[in-house]
Order: C-alpha cells, then structure tokens, then sequence
C-alpha cells in the first residue's frame, strides 16, 4: 500500500511509519515542521509539511492524492491542560479538524483509514454507570470523534484503535511522562499514587497495529489494544529503575486522591485552566480502580491485527531516560 501517515514525526506516527516501512508498504508523512529530521529519519518516507489546523478540507486534498490508506495520529491528548473550557478546546481539535481531514481524504481516493482514539472511550461502553463521557469533556470528544468520523466514512473504511498509556521514545522528543507524571509525583522523599492499575502498550507495537487494522481491519470497527495489565505499582517502580532512584511508593484511597485532585483542579482554574479529564471523578471512577482491557481482548487483538505484544517494563525504561538524558536532578 501507499500509506500517508497524518503526524508522521510524532511518536506515533514515527513508529507507524518504521511498522509500514517494515512490512513492504511506501509511506509519506504530513505535519508540522517542528522538528530537524536529519541524519536519523528514514530517507525512504517522503515528508511535507502543513498545519492540519489552519488548512481548509480543499487544501488538504492534494496531500492524499495517490494514497491508498491513512493514518491519524494527531492530538492532543488527555494529558494536555488547555485554557477553560476544555470541551471546546478539544471538541475543534480532536472531532471538527479530524473530520475535516478524514473528508478531504475520502474527496481524495483513499479508501482505508485508521485513527488513533482512546481506550477511555471503550470503558464509556464498558461502564455506562460510570459515565465517564459526562463528567470528562476529553472522554466525551473522544467518543464524538469516533462516532463523527464512522458516520461520515462512506465508501472509504475506517477502523478506530483505542489506545491505553504507552511508553516507548523517539529521537528529537522528550515523551511528555516527565511533564505530566514524574514532575509531579517524583520529586518528594516518597512517591504517593492512586491503588489501581492500567493497561499499557508500547509505541512500536501501536505502529505495528495500526498497519495491522489498515490491512486486516474490519470497516467501521473498534479495537482497544494492549500489551500487558499492570497495578500502577509496577509502573511506577520501572520509573524509580529508569530514573536510577529508590524510594518508597504508597498507594493510597481514592478519598485521598479526590481530594488532592480537587486541590490541583482549583490550582488550574485560578489560571483560567481546565483539564480534558474531572480530576476528582477520575480518581474516584478510573485511578482508583484496576481498570484493564481484559487480557483475552488484548490477545485476540494482537492476532486479528497481526502486532506483537510485550516489553512493557523496556518501553517505560526508555521513556524515562529519553525524558531525562542527563539525570533527574540535573532536568531543567
């Protein structure tokens, strides 16, 4: 296949890219010229740049012309706080520009498609009760994304991967787990965190699955994927061996964390900020609680769509160092 990588230069996208190439395919990247490509990404992936987000669906046309595939590996994700509010924010991003993209491909010829979603979406199917879509404006617009861009598909057919936490690196970007997770809960004498858990993946096998559903994919179908289901305990001591340090972790109550939670959505709002995730509801309905893809969707995932699994604990290790080269201490 000719397959057009939309974010090719981001993690995702690079490592979608190295599967494709992998497997036999001619692959091109679209995307914002924030990065010196030379001297390590692959000569043989033809690059251009734009910014999806300015670009009108008329502009975006010629970008697809002679591809027989797509893949979307655009943000932004939860783990981004923007200005309040944060449903428009992400609503205009995550479902009004990725449908005008998926339009302008489907103008252009292509006839499969992949975009990468998230697995918060597959727990709103799971767990109605939780309603995880009401009280997360990031949850919600994930679910609109997905259900924006299978009503739309027509004649081309897309499949949606709902991707869980991934770990893994690529040259040039710090992963943001530094910002967003060691910043926050590393710097003290001992690590306190919620008592659940979560499924994990690595960047290389999310690339390897998302040519995997380009190929083997069944149109307008939903794949939540994974490597391995872990207590959040395993997670975080990976992080303490990446980062060359030993200290004490505790899990502690879900009262405990909304409440501290509910502290840092204040800290936010005094700056007019508003996070895509309601921090208390998310300690009290997700952190809280091992929340897993189950292991035997997983398993039959990772055979439909042909992508390996494993390698967790590496993938955390190389996150960690790649955001920290020269040490923790010394970051900044």
């Amino acid at each position: 296949m000719k397959i057009m990588i939309v974010g090719g230069t981001g993690l995702l996208g690079y490592h979608t890219a190295l599967a494709a190439l992998a497997d036999g395919h001619e692959v091109a990247s679209f995307g914002i010229d924030d990065l010196d490509l030379a001297g390590w990404y692959p000569p043989r992936i033809k690059v251009s740049f734009g910014d999806i987000f300015k670009m009108s669906e008329d502009e975006l046309i010629p970008v697809f012309k002679g591809y027989e595939a797509f893949v979307y590996s655009v943000g932004p994700d939860d783990r981004v706080t923007p200005p309040a509010p944060a449903y428009e924010f992400f609503r205009l991003r995550l479902v009004e520009h990725c449908a005008k993209v998926f339009r302008a491909a489907r103008r252009a010829g292509v006839r499969r498609a992949v975009v990468f979603n998230s697995y918060f979406a597959y727990f709103d199917r799971m767990y109605p009760e939780k309603k995880l879509s009401e009280h997360h404006p990031y949850i919600r617009c994930r679910v609109e994304q997905a259900s924006e861009l299978l009503s739309q598909a027509g004649e081309m057919e897309v499949m949606i991967l709902e991707l869980p936490y991934i770990f893994g690196s690529m040259p040039g970007r710090a992963p943001l787990w530094g910002d967003v997770l060691i910043e926050r809960f590393f710097r003290f004498p001992a690590v306190v965190f919620p008592k659940g858990g979560t499924t994990m993946i690595t960047a290389k096998h999310v690339g390897e699955a998302a040519v995997g559903a380009l190929k083997y994919g069944e149109p307008g179908a939903r794949y939540p994927i994974g490597d391995e289901n872990h207590n959040y305990r395993i997670m975080l001591e990976a992080m303490l061996e990446g980062l060359g340090m030993k200290k004490p972790i505790f899990q502690i109550s879900a009262g405990i964390c909304a409440a501290g939670a509910a502290l840092m959505e204040k800290h936010s709002a005094a700056k007019g900020l508003q996070s895509g995730l309601n921090l208390k509801r998310l300690m009290l309905d997700i952190m809280s609680e091992e929340l897993y893809i189950p292991d035997e969707i997983n398993e039959a995932n990772s055979e439909l769509l042909r992508f390996g699994r494993g390698g967790v604990r590496e993938g955390i290790l190389e996150a960690v160092r790649a955001a920290y080269p020269d040490g923790f201490r010394r970051k900044g």
